[in-house]
């Protein structure tokens, strides 16, 4: 979640962009820079650490220009230093970004051939560089950037500045948001509605695949099909910055399309996706100490904390025991010293959990804590803390929270089996390269949303569902039904898909619908066969699965939702979204209170 600010004015507005970086301190960031146009050159100051030190270098040299860009950084390729740093330039361009291009290290091999030189570590700077290339070759900007679109896979915001054109920015978003400000003679971009307080209440936000072209008295949209477009603008309200919905219904539908940015900028702080490895020094685990865990959460936390338990187990080869908090202190488990306590709190305040914290240490135990708030109960009476870096989670059902808590626990599980050699160097390799195409996969999986909402609309009229699935599906259904429940009020449950025969196949019958979360991986043909057993009863199943599930499916489902084939390590997220949208859609057609749903709480801070 870095942070964007781009400024066409009039006058000088290096203090601009200044100002409106601060307001984007909120969402983390290591180092942070600036870029203008002096004299037609682009200029540029970087530097480490907190925008104070990027003050005083500009105080130090000052930039003048009525036209620039700005960002706050949070690492993901190539470390935390002023060479790495926002904007990267070249002769031609000067960008910022927010997101992660998959695709960076095959487009860099691919312009170093040609002997291109390049003077950071990151995936940002190979798109400057491709832009800068067709600009050489005889493209204006605006064609430079349009070709580039082209060739980046991944999730990303992006804002460009060219040599030369003191009257022209433009903007991509592609899963990242970014909004469009309009003041009398001079625009803005940023990231959104917060940054562009201090200058307008005019926003437009970008649409996911859109790109504009904004000069100083105008602004030019086109879709991802480069077809010019219309967008809405819409007057903020300045009191609500810092909760404010954008263009979206609900904080949990926004809350829902944040999540390829977040889950990158959790992943990143956990993982070097440059060299495709775990970073070493970040959990601060001795696992050499470690033999077994014992894992408590409640809710939603405790479904993410389900599914960290087969992949901690399955890949660093630790036995995990894993209780709900209300029960975990009262059964006396019997701990011994070379157990980490794992606690997930996406509040670091639940009080069963916090209880269940104190029992383990009472016991001796070392503590770790997954948690979204740092300075919250959990995290300042923990050993070790583990970030979530959701950014503020105003919806009382969680969705971006619940998928950061699994990447930090799949990111947990690699350090744990890196550390105790049970993975290679090479399967190290291939799987931060999986996670490090989350993005990608779960900006797919929100294009289903319109085939969602159709499917929602026929659930408004059922007063119970079932969910099943098998491995990390299992735990996945239980997390879809509470969501069902949570916001639309529908009965649900979910099961794992092989206990179906022994006691819910009696609810089956035309009236019940059946969702089977069920990715065509080992556990495929198990899961049809329970597929079966629903349509042999005349259950209406929904049926999310991939193309080739889809394809091998050989029963009758009343909707499939098709997603992209994903690696099975990362499924889990993946088939978070549809579930959550899922819930979603059903909670607008029946008109729930869907950010504050009735008797629920963000925070449960009593027993």
């Amino acid at each position: 979640m870095c942070g964007i600010i781009g400024i066409i004015s009039k006058q000088p507005i290096s203090s601009m962009v200044l100002e409106a970086l601060k307001l984007l301190e909120y969402r983390g960031y290591d180092s942070a820079g600036i870029a203008t146009l002096v004299d037609g050159d682009i200029e540029r100051r970087r530097a480490e650490g907190k925008l104070v030190n990027l003050e005083k270098r500009v105080n130090a040299e000052p930039l003048s220009g009525t036209i620039g860009i700005g960002h706050t950084r949070w690492a993901t390729h190539g470390a935390p230093t002023e060479r790495n740093a926002h904007p990267h330039a070249t002769e031609q361009v000067a960008i910022v970004h927010n997101g992660i291009i998959e695709n960076f290290a095959e487009l860099r091999a691919e312009l170093e051939a040609e002997g291109i030189k390049f003077q950071s570590d990151t995936d940002t700077e190979t798109v400057a560089q491709l832009v800068s290339r067709n600009i050489r070759t005889g493209d204006a900007p605006i064609e430079a950037v349009r070709k580039v679109f082209d060739r980046l896979r991944g999730a990303f915001a992006l804002a460009f500045l060219f040599k030369g054109e003191d009257d022209l920015l433009i903007a991509a978003r592609r899963g990242s948001p970014l909004a469009i400000g309009y003041g009398e003679g001079e625009m803005f971009l940023g990231s959104d509605a917060i940054a562009l307080a201090p200058f307008t209440d005019k926003i437009t936000y970008l649409e996911d695949g859109d790109w504009a072209v904004l000069t100083r008295d105008s602004v030019t949209f086109y879709d991802e099909n480069n077809a010019q477009v219309s967008r809405i603008v819409q007057q903020s309200a300045g009191a609500a910055y810092v909760v404010n919905k954008g263009n979206y219904k609900h904080f949990m539908e926004k809350e829902i399309y944040e999540q390829p940015e977040v889950i990158s900028r959790t992943l990143a702080h956990y993982l070097d996706f440059a060299s495709s490895s775990v970073r070493e020094d970040v959990t601060n685990i001795d696992w050499s100490q470690i033999n077994r865990l014992a894992i408590s959460a409640c809710g939603t936390a405790y479904y993410a904390a389900t599914i960290g338990k087969y992949w901690l187990e399955r890949y660093a080869r630790l036995p995990v025991e894993i209780d709900i908090a209300s029960e975990f202190r009262y059964r006396e488990m019997p701990l011994s010293k070379d157990t980490l306590a794992l606690f997930v709190s996406q509040s670091g305040e639940t009080a069963d959990t916090l209880a269940s914290l104190r029992y383990c240490r009472a016991q001796g135990l070392p503590i770790a804590a997954v948690v979204n708030v740092r300075e919250s109960t959990i995290a300042r009476e923990a050993d070790i803390v583990l970030p979530t870096l959701a950014g503020p989670e105003i919806g009382v059902a969680s969705t971006k929270a619940f998928t950061c808590q699994l990447s930090v626990l799949a990111a947990l599980a690699l350090s744990a089996a890196k550390a105790k050699g049970t993975i290679t160097p090479q399967k190290e390799q291939q799987l931060v390269q999986e996670l490090a195409s989350l993005s990608g996969y779960i900006n797919q999986a929100l294009k289903l949303a319109p085939k969602v909402e159709a499917i929602c609309r026929d659930l408004v009229n059922v007063k119970h569902a079932l969910y099943l699935g098998r491995g990390t599906s299992f735990p996945l259904a239980m997390e879809g039904a509470l969501k069902l429940k949570e916001i639309s009020y529908i009965h649900a449950e979910g099961y794992a898909a092989g206990e179906l025969k022994h006691g819910p196949i009696a609810l089956i019958d035309e009236t019940m619908p059946v969702i089977v979360i069920a990715p065509y991986d080992r556990l495929y043909e198990k899961t049809v066969s329970n597929m079966q057993e629903v349509a042999a009863r005349g259950g209406r199943i929904i049926l999310i699965t991939d193309a080739e599930g889809a394809k091998h499916a050989n029963v009758h489902a009343v909707a499939t939702l098709t997603m992209p084939e994903v690696p099975e390590f990362i499924s889990p997220l993946v088939y978070a979204l549809p579930i959550q949208m899922l819930a979603y859609y059903t909670a607008v057609f029946m008109g729930t209170d869907i950010d504050q749903p009735r008797n629920l709480a963000k925070s449960v801070t009593v027993e």
